[in-house]
């Protein structure tokens, strides 16, 4: 069955079986959690990692004429970590944002696996924007507070006031993931036993995506030795989701989304979406993402493992 048939069976598939997905309540309701079966196997499931020591700093390439920029998503990743152990959420959700633009590139089979992955990224920006106005109100009330007891310190204040609120803003709410996570537990937000649609467990779900799409971007940079041939994309993409975030998936979107895989384009396609013109280009290029992936992730693990929150429903 040639690449072209294929698709077009995979797209009326997939169409009617999400299709009717939708109509009976958010796509969100197939994309739970299998039973906890599952959370011991996941263990040996450990993050690829990448051995570079050579840590290229030369920009990538813009393609222009195009919405998905690899540029773009380096840069958004490379931005996320900081301290020793956090992950900033704007530039975390911005590289989803890259990363969604990269699935959508791929034809709008794949492309409605974004849809459900672009929800995930809203919750928590909705989250974000609603506490981002409490930290602003109460130090505003702490400042005017502060102001009226005690006049005499009203300069010394001011000098340091723009430091106090900063400090202030690292620590709550949404600006980090631990922040998030440190916010939910101490306001008693986070449920352990039943699904809800808060930040930790929508975090939670775009971890699970992102060790998938690490491991295909990974797969898919590998090199050939000589006399190999480089196997397609859609059956790396397929092997790579059914040893990751398949485990996590309903039997009936499993099927979905590695018929939704069998649409995939063939590697010059992929060579063109990351501004190369050969493999051993674009085995480059995806090493760094996924290193700078790799960075998050692992900052991430250990923020919901510290917490018992890999396994929430």
């Amino acid at each position: 069955m040639g690449v072209k048939c294929r698709a077009f069976v995979a797209i009326v598939f997939i169409l009617l079986l999400l299709g009717s997905m939708w109509l009976h309540g958010n796509l969100a309701d197939h994309w739970n959690t299998c039973p906890k079966v599952y959370s011991m196997k996941n263990k040996i499931l450990s993050f690829i990692r990448v051995n570079s020591s050579d840590d290229d700093v030369s920009p990538l390439r813009v393609c222009p004429g195009q919405r998905f920029q690899v540029a773009d998503l380096l840069a958004h990743l490379q931005a996320a970590p900081v301290s020793a152990n956090d992950v900033l959420l704007k530039p975390y959700l911005a590289s989803w944002d890259e990363l969604i633009k990269f699935l959508e590139a791929l034809g709008p089979m794949v492309g409605l696996i974004s849809q459900e992955i672009e929800s995930k990224t809203a919750i928590i920006r909705d989250l974000a924007q609603k506490a981002e106005k409490e930290p602003v109100k109460k130090m505003k009330e702490r400042k005017r507070t502060h102001q009226q007891s005690d006049p005499v310190l009203m300069i010394s204040h001011n000098s340091s006031s723009d430091y106090s609120e900063m400090n202030h803003r690292l620590s709550f709410g949404y600006t980090s993931v631990r922040s998030m996570i440190k916010w939910e537990l101490e306001n008693g937000l986070v449920d352990f036993h039943k699904q809800t649609n808060l930040g930790c467990r929508t975090l939670l779900r775009l971890h699970r995506a992102l060790l998938w799409l690490q491991n295909f971007l990974l797969e898919l940079g590998k090199d050939t030795t000589e006399g190999q041939h480089l196997r397609s994309p859609s059956d790396l993409c397929k092997e790579t989701y059914q040893r990751t975030l398949a485990h996590h998936h309903t039997w009936w979107v499993r099927k979905a989304a590695e018929l939704a895989f069998l649409a995939m384009p063939e590697r010059p396609y992929f060579y063109q979406l990351v501004c190369v013109e050969t493999q051993a280009e674009a085995a480059v290029v995806l090493d760094r993402i996924v290193r700078a992936i790799e960075e998050v992730y692992e900052r991430n693990e250990v923020a919901l493992q510290e917490h018992g929150m890999l396994d929430l429903p």
